[in-house]
């Protein structure tokens, strides 16, 4: 998960320190940081020039050439681009600068006409996929100041390590929740510019909810607990503002247009995946959740790839064609562009085993699709589709059509859990009063609805709701927040256990003893293969080529065998205590088996 520190620190007024002391702070949370860079590290070279005229290069149609004021002096420079407007600024690479990939400007005549440097697009600054022209910035700007600083690149990104079970952290408020509740600060969304609090009104129900002709129809809600669908109609698709950039770039994301950039910003802000269709290109006025047709075998995703489909992937539809993969990325068909007016905004829940295994049979990931996975805050819907809708009217302009459509037929209910005080400590080895232990959970989230006899009835958040579900998963989130540096380094009293360890692992201990006394050397090898090596399928595998669970030790062995044999070694000692596990009737768990196998080859007595 790429986090942005300005981001962070806008989110959590007071946050003290730089990236290092934040990512101390995160590491004793549990969500270490492994890598610290900056979206400008390369563009130290870049200034901002003002063109001051520009005008046709004589010999050549496609050329202009340009007087530039770098601060310093006027400057001429020749360019490429097909628009350049005088009194605008631009990003200037000047004679000795280096761009991205290693690409020194030099001093140069380009038909005739020296050129002192160069005026830069998005894609040869490494900031986007735009080249079609130099990028123009928009806003008050000082000849000769450094870009980086100009346009807030001066920003450093955190790469955090997100385990699979906290979904939670794969968005900006996620961290800065963990930080707020090191007793940091408290979280407050930043202000978007130009935009005024807005009325929001919903139209709700299920399985279908309409509105003015136009409806959302969920078909499978067992793989779509909820659809949220707003049209907003008269936008201006361009350019997103430089502070809307300058976000994406913290976070190590690339600026679109104003519309993509603002659900990309609700994703890594919120972590609820958004998408925009170009409403034009709907038919009819429908939004239908279902499955794939058997007739419908292709689909064509946004990046111009023919992906097939089957009818156990779930699919966002118009009245007659899928136009997104649901959870995992949206169709070319109803692409927002530049000649796009009116759009339909979407936010939903889908099912994280159904997107995973859709993601996983498509061979691709995308970031929504990684974040469907690991479950999204059901609780959050609403407020994530707000935030877009305030983005888009104040980046894009239009007017928000209401209702806001809101289908859904599983509603989600909150979980409350029972946490025993005393249980507390016997885990973790300390007091703790019931009153601190609410002060500990609260920023996280918890809400301690009671307490009944030492006993706190504790409710869990929605975007806790994936993996807090028994009382350790609470006694976890109070050892976090009270911090495991915290906990004395002395071991307290107990008693050694007198129960004697099961007979079977005494038996493998003696086993392993009297082999590894002959010379032999233990291989611990994963119990997953390849069909033909085992009968029990798993219904969720690793990968692709290791859909099974062994039914014998001795290929593994053989492959290590192999392994040692391909690198010289063919004096090869090896044993295994492993398990298989093979198959018994429909709907029965498999039969597991201890097994020890081992395999010798070479010579009798090898040198060692």
């Amino acid at each position: 998960m790429n986090v942005s520190t300005k981001w962070l620190i806008d989110l959590v007024p007071g946050l003290a320190g730089g990236p290092e002391e934040i990512s101390e702070h995160l590491a004793l949370r549990g969500a270490p940081v492994d890598d610290i860079t900056s979206p400008g590290r390369d563009l130290s070279d870049i200034i901002i020039g003002r063109v001051i005229r520009a005008r046709q290069h004589p010999n050549a149609d496609r050329l202009r050439v340009c007087e530039v004021d770098n601060g310093e002096e006027t400057v001429q420079i020749v360019c490429g681009a097909p628009v350049v407007k005088d009194g605008a600024c631009y990003p200037l690479a000047p004679v000795g600068s280096i761009l991205p990939g290693d690409f020194k400007i030099k001093r140069s005549k380009i038909r005739g006409e020296v050129s002192h440097g160069m005026l830069c697009s998005a894609k040869e600054l490494g900031l986007g996929d735009d080249h079609s022209g130099i990028m123009e910035l928009v806003g008050d700007f000082t000849p000769g100041e450094s870009f980086i600083d100009a346009v807030g690149l001066s920003d450093f990104t955190l790469d955090v390590e997100v385990t699979a079970n906290r979904g939670d952290l794969l968005s900006h408020v996620g961290i800065a929740r963990e930080l707020a509740a090191s007793g940091e600060g408290h979280i407050e969304l930043p202000e978007i510019p130009d935009v005024s609090d807005l009325p929001f009104e919903y139209q709700t129900g299920a399985p279908e909810v309409g509105h003015a002709g136009f409806s959302v129809r969920i078909e499978d809600e067992n793989l779509c607990h909820r659809y949220i669908g707003a049209v907003i109609r008269g936008v201006s698709v361009k350019s997103s503002p430089e502070w809307l950039q300058a976000r994406l770039r913290g976070a190590g994301a690339r600026p679109v247009n104003n519309i993509v950039d603002a659900t990309n910003y609700v994703m890594l802000e919120l972590g609820q995946p958004m998408h925009a269709f170009d409403l034009a290109e709907l038919r009819g006025q429908s939004v239908i959740v279902r499955g794939a047709s058997q007739k419908e075998t292709e689909f064509v995703t946004l990046d111009g790839e023919t992906r097939p489909i089957s009818t156990d992937m779930l699919m966002i539809c118009d009245e007659e064609v899928p136009v997104a993969i649901a959870g995992v990325m949206g169709g070319n068909n109803s692409e927002v562009s530049d000649r796009t007016v009116d759009i339909l905004l979407e936010c939903a829940l889908f099912d994280p085993k159904a997107t995973r295994a859709t993601r996983r049979k498509l061979g691709m990931s995308t970031d929504a699709s990684y974040r469907y996975e690991r479950g999204v805050d059901p609780e959050g819907l609403r407020s994530a589709m707000e935030r877009c809708i305030h983005l888009v009217l104040s980046t894009a302009g239009g007017e928000l059509e209401w209702p806001i459509l809101d289908c859904n037929p599983v509603p989600f209910e909150s979980r409350t859990v029972e946490l025993r005080v005393s249980r507390i400590e016997k885990l973790l080895g300390i007091p703790f009063e019931a009153g601190y232990v609410g002060d500990l959970l609260a920023p996280l989230g918890f809400a301690v609805e009671k307490e009944t006899d030492g006993v706190l009835h504790v409710r869990v958040p929605g975007f806790r709701s994936y993996d807090v579900t028994r009382e350790v998963d609470l006694i976890e989130e109070v050892a976090r927040t009270h911090g495991f540096d915290n906990f004395p380094d002395t071991l307290g009293p107990q008693r050694a256990s007198s129960v004697a360890d099961h007979p079977l692992f005494q038996l493998e201990d003696r086993l392993r003893a009297v082999l590894v006394g002959h010379g032999m050397f233990e291989v611990q090898t994963p119990a997953f293969c390849p069909e033909g090596e085992g009968d029990v399928e798993v219904s969720n595998p690793l990968t692709t080529v290791e859909p099974f669970l062994r039914s014998s030790l001795m290929p593994s062995l053989l492959r290590r065998v192999e392994y040692n044999m391909a690198r010289g070694n063919r004096d090869v000692r090896l044993f295994e205590l492993g398990t298989s596990f093979h198959k018994r009737g429909s709907g029965e768990p498999p039969l597991e088996e201890p097994h020890l196998a081992g395999i010798l080859t070479g010579r009798r007595e090898p040198p060692h």
